[in-house]
């Protein structure tokens, strides 16, 4: 799975946020920026984001995720 694979799936469904992903193929970083978290504590955020990814890890297309979740107040 591609960075830019990864990034469409969380963009279909994290709506009106940036999204930057880097990775190898199966370990990915990823930014996500949105107000999607407002008002949620960190392991909330995380959540959210293993949700949409949630089918590819089972599935071991994605094998290991490093995020890092912000609101745009805390850009």
């Amino acid at each position: 799975m591609s960075p830019d694979d990864v990034k469409k799936l969380l963009l279909a469904q994290l709506v009106d946020c940036e999204v930057t992903v880097e990775g190898d193929g199966r370990h990915f970083d990823i930014m996500i920026v949105g107000s999607v978290f407002a008002g949620l504590r960190p392991v909330q955020r995380q959540q959210r984001v293993y949700a949409v990814l949630q089918n590819e890890i089972s599935a071991g297309t994605i094998h290991a995720v490093n995020m890092k979740t912000l609101t745009p107040d805390e850009c």
